[in-house]
């Protein structure tokens, strides 16, 4: 039977997602505060009863000059994406709808990882020479349903966005990401499941007087200092400070808890920021920033290890460091990330990606044109 889908208010897309073990930061009510040139609505999925099955912010971008809009649900949205009648009963309602609302092509990230690679598979492959790339390299373990839900949204007529660039990264979500498990494990063992130069580091830290303390909003150009050093070294376009302002605002007014920031401080200078967003059992490590001053003291090895501490401390099952790069060549300047992220132990994965469905041919393909020249 087809779930009924319709626009929902706030609070109630918001309890159902705490009603959930987790979902992505993109997913929660509030992210669509963070971006003011997109309209947003919060959408849910019914059952014949009546209640509340699934979830999804829908970002809309308007078209110049024309009341058409790209539909974007980043890594959403939150659905039963095993169902066996996925096509019928969850995404067609969806197409629907946004069509009524003027939509001409809708994008979605599905919240489904297909494989993993271990720390220590990841560490083997880039060290060998012949692998150019992660996703030719075995992975440790993989999902056949992935796999299958993949063939279902192509049969129905999405397409996958492949990732843009030699880096690997795409022009939307990152498709690839390292994550640190935490479940059923105590601080000590994921301290043990660190490699060596990263407890080494840690203690380094610890030994140099390095203090990492929380921070607030007053502190937030403090961290913006250092993320623009940051962008300047490793050669990407910043964000500007009102958008880490307005994010935290936005997040913060609804949890307390949402987005947290750190400053790791050494003999009175700051050396390292970072900020991380949680919801549920999830968190994420979101944005970081460092100066080469003093790289020796290690801040961003005990600014991580804090955030994983905290984490742990919070209930998280898992730690989670967002992008990284599907390269493995070692001259590319994005494999010391890989590298430095691989070091905390966990595992790589890869996640379906994100898809779009054309609702407007012509419309779409303009738009693919616009986002490959930029």
């Amino acid at each position: 039977m087809t779930l009924r889908l319709q626009t929902i208010t706030r609070d109630d897309h918001l309890a159902f997602v705490r009603s959930r073990p987790s979902a992505s930061h993109m997913q929660v009510p509030s992210w669509g505060d963070v971006k003011p040139d997109w309209q947003t609505e919060s959408l849910g999925w019914f059952d014949e009863h009546g209640h509340l099955q699934g979830a999804g912010l829908v970002l809309l971008r308007p078209l110049p000059r024309i009341k058409r809009y790209l539909a974007y649900l980043p890594e959403g949205p939150v659905i039963d994406w095993h169902a066996p009648d996925l096509a019928e009963r969850w995404l067609r309602p969806l197409l629907t709808h946004l069509k009524s609302r003027g939509a001409f092509t809708v994008k979605m990230g599905p919240p489904v990882v297909a494989r993993r690679w271990s720390a220590d598979t990841v560490k083997t492959a880039i060290a060998d020479p012949a692998a150019r790339r992660l996703a030719d390299v075995p992975p440790t373990s993989e999902d056949p349903a992935a796999a299958d839900i993949a063939d279902r949204l192509r049969a129905m007529g999405w397409q996958r966005t492949e990732p843009g660039g030699e880096d690997g990264f795409a022009a939307g979500q990152p498709r690839y990401v390292f994550q640190t498990p935490l479940a059923g494990r105590t601080l000590d063992q994921v301290h043990q499941g660190l490699n060596q130069q990263w407890r080494r580091n840690i203690k380094k830290a610890d030994k140099a007087g390095v203090k990492v303390v929380r921070g607030g909003y007053d502190d937030l150009p403090a961290f913006y200092e250092l993320y623009a050093e940051t962008a300047e070294r490793d050669r990407f376009i910043p964000r500007p400070l009102p958008y880490f302002q307005r994010m935290w605002a936005a997040l913060t007014t609804e949890d307390p808890d949402r987005m947290r920031l750190y400053l790791a401080h050494h003999d009175g200078d700051i050396l390292a920021a970072a900020t991380m967003l949680t919801v549920g059992t999830h968190v994420w490590y979101s944005y970081g920033a460092s100066t080469s001053r003093r790289r020796e003291v290690q801040p961003n090895n005990a600014i991580q290890w804090r955030m994983i501490t905290d984490a742990h401390e919070l209930g998280a099952t898992v730690y989670d460091f967002r992008g990284i790069t599907d390269t493995l060549d070692e001259t590319d300047h994005l494999v010391g990330l890989l590298r430095f992220k691989a070091g905390a132990g966990g595992e790589a994965a890869e996640y379906l990606g994100e898809w779009d469905f054309p609702l407007n041919r012509l419309l779409h393909k303009a738009l693919d044109l616009y986002m490959t020249r930029r």
